[in-house]
């Protein structure tokens, strides 16, 4: 059987491996392959054993493709450390550039790079190093110094500088004689002047330094033998993905619980009456919750749900609760399981979207008391998107976000109606991948994987 393209998604833990049909009018999802990921020894093990799942799911007696892609979040996905000047201009700017991109920011600063800081990055061992600093023409001395400073530790890791334009002959020379030249990469500014975010240029260097450098990372020193297109981080495919649907869909947003994390992805504009609120606001935004996830943060996820009122919702004394979460498996399989994990993952959504959306404050001024928006505005959003696995294979996720959207009326969620979408496929990391180099047929694949042609959606009204 010959494919036209497969996607490898190689996660901390399983690896899977999407087929799809690229041909103009007939661009379709054919069925996938999944395994356990080899991290710890050769990651083309697992590939192979996704393959062969492929061909078993697909009842081909052999396979073969034209091309393959890969995202990646295994060996700690993309670890980088973020340092700017001051923390809501610069390394603003820099952090969202870095999480649109599919990041795990695992230290930010701000200022001048001190000892502590130093040791810090030396133990997190980055992917990349991101320095930023000063708007275009401003402040400069201290992206150079910090930017110095990283250079002299010879990490031989990528660096990234996309700071203040005026530094850019210095740095070179800086780094002609240097042994860590071949590890650095200028890019535009993320923040030329005030109030204003240009995140494009650094999230598209981004990618391309994870798809360069991710060959050294532990577990993956072999991927880029077998893909012959793009590998990115899997987050940031599916913030790709969550731009593409927004050319169709407009204003919307995608929610991604998994099971040990759960990614929230806005693309929109502020509405008119908040815009002045809203100025140098990057229209797309990605909230990762280290703490919110339905299989490795569990014990985590049941403090903020109140595991007593978790455990007389599903109406079991305490030596089966404890049983329960004792034996909890990662797909679960039995109804109280599934029950259980649904309540997992209403807490995941639920508060990762408080952290994600803004809030209306009131405030007292001499003209009295007036209410201002502080944070994201998605009041123009039309559209959730709803992906990761939990949301996906539960019944009726659409209400956990309903119920949200109806609650919280002091804080800016969408005023109208929402289409509420499931991405039945599953492949939204994937199709992201693809949108790279096929971005019709990309789409195609994700409207027919939410069918947003049918009438198979939830709508919620918010008054």
């Amino acid at each position: 059987m010959k494919i036209d393209t497969l996607v490898a998604e190689i996660g901390s833990t399983t690896t899977v491996v999407n087929a799809f049909r690229i041909q103009n009018k007939h661009t379709d999802f054919l069925g996938r392959g999944v395994a356990v990921t080899t991290v710890d020894s050769d990651v083309r093990d697992g590939l192979d054993g996704a393959v062969e799942d492929l061909k078993t799911n697909l009842k081909a007696d052999e396979l073969s493709f034209g091309e393959m892609f890969a995202s990646s979040s295994a060996a700690g996905g993309l670890k980088m450390t973020v340092s700017g000047l001051v923390y809501e201009m610069t390394v603003r700017a820099a952090k969202e550039a870095a999480l649109n991109a599919g990041a795990n920011i695992h230290l930010i600063t701000a200022g001048p790079l001190e000892e502590d800081d130093l040791e810090q990055i030396e133990d997190i061992r980055p992917n990349i190093v991101l320095i930023s600093g000063g708007t275009d023409y401003g402040e400069k001395n201290v992206a150079f110094e910090n930017l110095k400073k990283v250079e002299s530790m010879h990490l031989n890791t990528p660096i990234l500088y996309a700071g203040n334009v005026e530094n850019h002959y210095r740095i070179k020379k800086h780094f002609a004689n240097s042994p860590q030249k071949d590890y650095l990469s200028i890019v535009e500014n993320v923040y030329p002047r005030v109030d204003f975010l240009n995140i494009h240029p650094l999230r598209k260097k981004i990618y391309e330094t994870f798809e360069e450098h991710i060959v050294h990372a532990k577990g993956m020193k072999h991927v880029k033998e077998r893909v012959n297109g793009s590998i990115m981080p899997t987050p940031g495919s599916v913030m790709e993905a969550a731009m593409l649907l927004y050319s169709e869909l407009g204003n919307l947003v995608v929610i991604d619980v998994g099971g040990a994390t759960t990614d929230v992805h806005s693309v929109t504009v502020p509405s008119d009456e908040y815009l002045k609120y809203s100025e140098g606001e990057a229209k797309e935004k990605r909230t990762v919750e280290g703490d919110l996830g339905v299989f490795v943060n569990r014990e985590k996820v049941l403090e903020y749900a109140d595991k007593d009122r978790v455990r007389r919702k599903l109406r079991l004394d305490e030596e089966t609760f404890q049983d329960l979460m004792d034996n909890y498996r990662q797909i679960p399989k039995s109804d109280v399981e599934r029950a259980f994990v649904y309540e997992l993952t209403k807490v995941c959504v639920h508060k990762s979207l408080d952290r994600h959306v803004g809030d209306l404050r009131n405030v007292y001024t001499t003209g009295g008391m007036k209410v201002i928006p502080e944070g994201r505005d998605l009041t123009q959003v039309q559209t959730v998107v709803l992906t990761g696995g939990a949301l996906i294979h539960l019944d009726d996720t659409e209400s956990i976000v309903a119920d949200y959207l109806r609650d919280k009326t002091k804080k800016l969620v969408p005023k109208g109606k929402v289409k509420i979408l499931r991405d039945w496929d599953y492949i939204m990391s994937s199709v992201g991948v693809l949108s790279l180099k096929y971005p019709d047929e990309a789409l195609a694949l994700l409207k027919k994987s939410l069918r947003i042609e049918s009438d198979d959606h939830v709508s919620t009204n918010r008054h």
